[in-house]
């Protein structure tokens, strides 16, 4: 047999109430990925014939999440168990040999255990072949009952366990091999659970088992690898694990990670060798950094990528933008998507860049808007400088040249363009064209009026001597006369 006899079957049908969410259970994240994403890439290295997800809540919203990942969606409606889902995607499966069905909210499972899963499955010629997890704590697990050392008798939920049963600790991890030929017979024998005459997947391991075939059970290597995400706990701590993971394989290829349980990294972000991140720094989505960078504290970067030896200072955000090698971010900068600073750049603090271009070695080190800019090298960008880029319609381009000098508070009303090696003077309101190497100003004319501040201090001094009250005056009355002493009394009489 080969990978072309192998189906995979996604169970993703959930509502998950104990999440207490409107939105389905395999859409929500864990590692920077919905859980659904996670298996399907799990499950990618397989090579299958075909990946079918049953879909059931929210199912237009879980199908184009499934197709967009290319695997074939199937609805199961109404929701009567996972030995229905199989039922429902039997038409989807072909001619397969091999089922590998895994639930949609295992994200943890590595590629390695599942291809070890289905090799145990065909080198033992089983009927079916599970996928179990010793626990220290298996509460709120089905146990796994064993006939021999090698053979899996039946599953028993927990509700039904026997006292001795209880001390069992491997656990059912809800994910399964098995041989179709074999399947399709036990589900037809299997009885409805309930009043809703749901039918499970686990009851047919007791069928195929009592019906003397082969059921084996191999125990994966890593526990965690089969952690469900039933509660808002559970889904916090599988994402821990998935951010545990990555930051280990980033500093086993040679990058610094200060305070790592601070520090947010996801799946498809790469890094290189002699980086550092400091603590509270996120790089998400499909950011890439080169070697020798340096992203300091509390620094968000998502689909951003970094040549070599770029440094973020703290506190920076940075998204869908390219930052060429050598360039130095922040504190405080901010790059929305569409930027691309070319090689030695700098932006400093409290400058906000959007869809610009800036050229090589060019400075912005203050408190400055760059919008739909397209910037030369070796520009200076006082503090305080605006593109208005918006008329309240549309958006237009400013254009700088290659070492021209924008002095501080300096508004550049788009379209404009300052040519090459231009001045435009501090506090100007630019609304045409600057030629190369021309200085421009634009601003009232200063003028200086002698003594105006001297005669100004005066009239002030005067009116707020006007506005105080006599001080013989009390309560609108005169002040009475103070009293002589009586010894200065005599000594006038002598």
């Amino acid at each position: 047999m080969t990978a072309s006899d192998l189906v995979i079957v996604i169970l993703a049908a959930g509502k998950g109430t104990r999440l207490r969410s409107s939105q389905a259970k395999v859409l929500h994240r864990a590692g920077g990925r919905s859980l659904l994403e996670s298996v399907i890439r799990a499950c990618g290295p397989l090579g299958a014939k075909r990946t079918c997800v049953v879909v059931g809540h929210q199912a237009d919203e879980v199908t184009v999440l499934a197709e967009a990942l290319g695997a074939v969606a199937v609805l199961q409606q109404p929701q009567r168990g996972t030995g229905h889902a199989l039922l429902v995607a039997r038409r989807a499966l072909g001619n397969a040999r091999i089922a590998l069905v895994v639930p949609g909210d295992a994200p943890l499972i590595r590629p390695e255990t599942l291809k070890a899963l289905v090799n145990t499955h065909r080198s033992g010629g089983a009927a079916a072949t599970m996928l179990t997890a010793v626990l220290a704590e298996p509460s709120g697990y089905g146990r796994i009952v064993r006939r021999s050392e090698t053979a899996v008798a039946a599953i028993v939920e927990e509700s039904k366990l026997s006292d001795e049963q209880r001390a069992i600790n491997e656990v059912n991890s809800s994910i399964y091999c098995f041989s179709l030929d074999k399947l399709w017979p036990a589900l037809s024998r299997v009885k409805p659970d309930n009043a809703h005459h749901e039918l499970y997947l686990t009851d047919t391991i007791a069928q195929l088992s009592g019906n003397g075939e082969k059921v084996l059970a191999q125990v994966a290597a890593d526990a965690r690898e089969v952690l469900g995400c039933n509660t808002r706990a559970e889904l916090a701590e599988v994402d821990r694990i998935f951010r545990e993971r990555k930051r280990e394989a980033l500093m086993a290829a040679g990058v610094t990670i200060q305070l790592p349980e601070t520090v947010i990294v996801d799946p498809d972000v790469q890094a290189g060798e002699d980086s550092i991140l400091e603590p509270c720094v996120q790089l998400l989505g499909r950011t890439r950094l080169g070697a020798r960078c340096v992203v300091r504290t509390g620094s968000v970067l998502h689909d951003a990528i970094l040549g070599d030896g770029v440094t973020i200072e703290p506190h920076c955000v940075i998204a869908g933008s390219r930052v060429d090698s050598g360039c130095i971010l922040g504190p405080f900068a901010r790059l929305r998507p569409g930027n691309h600073l070319k090689a030695g750049a700098r932006i400093g603090n409290f400058v906000e860049l959007k869809k610009s271009v800036v050229g090589e070695g060019t400075k912005a080190m203050h408190l400055s808007y760059l919008g739909d800019a397209r910037i030369g090298a070796r520009a200076n960008i006082g503090a305080g400088t605006i593109t208005c880029n918006y008329d309240g319609f549309s958006k237009h381009p400013t254009t700088i040249g290659k070492g021209a000098f924008i002095g501080t508070d300096t508004a550049l009303v788009a379209p404009v363009r300052v040519g090459d090696g231009a001045y435009v003077g501090a506090g100007s309101v630019i609304t045409e064209n600057v030629p190369a190497d021309a200085l421009a100003v634009a601003r009232g004319r200063q003028a200086n009026i002698p003594g105006w501040a001297a005669k100004k201090r005066r009239e002030l001094a005067a009116a707020q001597a006007k506005q105080k009250p006599s001080k013989r005056k009390k309560n609108g009355r005169k002040a009475a006369p103070r009293r002589r002493s009586s010894a200065r009394k005599s000594a006038r009489r002598r």
